[in-house]
């Protein structure tokens, strides 16, 4: 069954008080950067901290009484799991969540908060997903597919009514794609209501899956590659949204890990915003194509559910990219002063020393010298190229480690 945009409206109609209608806000700084109108859909402020709410939570309102005492079962990364266990504990039904082994702890220890059972299987989702409907089988639960699924579709879709509410001039919008349906909810309100609204699909280069797809003209499941962005990892999209996206999308585009990790650490600088790698998908690709001067576009933030150790890493990663955060190892003489002398160098720039690691004993350091790793703090890639000229005038022994 392919769902229609008076299934979207339907949605809307019965969303509730639990579904938040979440801001779309216009962005000074992100606009400057990327020389379009930037208004920012925030589903990273939904309850559970993402999109998926919406689908999960009407399509577990749409089964009957019989079928919700046979319970829920689904394969999920994270956001749709905490989704599906939010609601079902809403509705007092029994939840089995299957998940990844490498899932993030975090979102692991959300989607357990909320009741549900948690299984860890297979190494990625869809492995996880083959489990998930074999436990449908053997128990009769009810699947609450991820994204390939009328009623879930429908509920994403209307972000897009939303969007059209806040901003009926909207030129165009950004959506991650993992396995499509979010994409397919957007397109079914935004190509309804007006055609000539651009909708662009945004993959991870590690999981082009949706895009390979259309371009084969039939479903195609790709290896994959490591990435960050868990949560728009899918191998192989769905039928129903593949049916939808092949006919409705202006285009899917893609983006690394790199301009992802960028993304996120200025939303955090800059906006004092907290995103997941897959809700920043759609920002990093405006920030690096910079596709449509001077038009309206909206890119989705849809989820902000970020592991801590890997949020520690973006932060460091980010000040590196932008020249912000430098690391050098440099050999010394092992006499007094002479670490005293190279800081005194480093801080007639003004240059802050974030930490020092001595190290005479490893066994690439020679007899009378000392290894010293630095991590330094600089005001940008200017300052920083003016460190490194500093240095290398005053020909001191170093090497860029980042």
């Amino acid at each position: 069954m392919t769902p229609t945009y008076e299934d979207v409206q339907k949605a809307q109609s019965q969303r509730g008080d639990v579904i938040r209608k979440t801001a779309l806000t216009y962005s000074p700084i992100f606009s400057q950067l990327v020389g379009s109108e930037v208004y920012l859909k925030s589903e990273f402020q939904q309850k559970t901290g993402s999109f998926k709410i919406r689908g999960a939570y009407y399509k577990i309102k749409s089964l009957t009484e019989d079928e919700k005492k046979n319970g829920v079962v689904t394969a999920s990364a994270g956001n749709h799991a905490q989704g599906v266990a939010f609601a079902s504990s809403l509705e007092n039904i029994p939840c089995t969540i299957v998940m990844p082994k490498n899932a993030s702890p975090a979102k692991v220890s959300a989607t357990r908060g909320y009741g549900a059972k948690v299984i860890l299987e297979g190494n990625n989702y869809d492995e996880s997903w083959m489990k998930a409907k074999q436990i449908a089988e053997e128990t009769n639960a009810n699947i609450v597919h991820a994204f390939d699924d009328p009623h879930v579709i429908a509920a994403q879709g209307v972000i897009g009514l939303e969007i059209l509410e806040d901003l009926p001039d909207v030129d165009e919008i950004y959506v991650p794609i993992g396995g499509g349906g979010l994409a397919a909810g957007i397109l079914l309100a935004i190509k309804t209501k007006n055609p000539e609204i651009k909708v662009i699909g945004v993959q991870s280069k590690s999981f082009p899956a949706m895009k390979k797809s259309l371009e084969a003209g039939e479903l195609q499941s790709v290896e994959g590659e490591r990435t960050i962005a868990d949560g728009i990892s899918v191998k192989k999209p769905g039928q129903v949204t593949f049916n939808i996206i092949k006919e409705l999308i202006d285009d899917i585009v893609l983006v690394d890990d790199d301009h992802i990790v960028k993304t996120m650490f200025l939303l955090m600088e800059r906006t004092k915003i907290v995103v997941e790698p897959a809700g920043a998908a759609g920002l990093a690709y405006l920030l690096e194509a910079k596709p449509s001067p001077g038009k309206k576009v909206v890119p989705i933030l849809c989820g902000g559910n970020v592991d801590m150790y890997l949020l520690g890493q973006i932060v460091a990663k980010g000040l590196t990219q932008m020249g912000r955060l430098v690391k050098l190892f440099i050999l010394l003489p092992d006499k007094p002063g002479a670490l005293k002398e190279l800081v005194d160098e480093i801080a007639s720039l003004s240059v802050n020393i974030v930490e020092v690691v001595h190290d005479r004993l490893s066994s690439e350091i020679s007899v009378g010298s000392a290894g010293v790793t630095l991590s330094l703090e600089t005001q940008g890639q200017k300052h920083a190229e003016e460190l490194i000229s500093h240095l290398e005038k005053k020909n001191i022994n170093f090497k860029i480690i980042t």
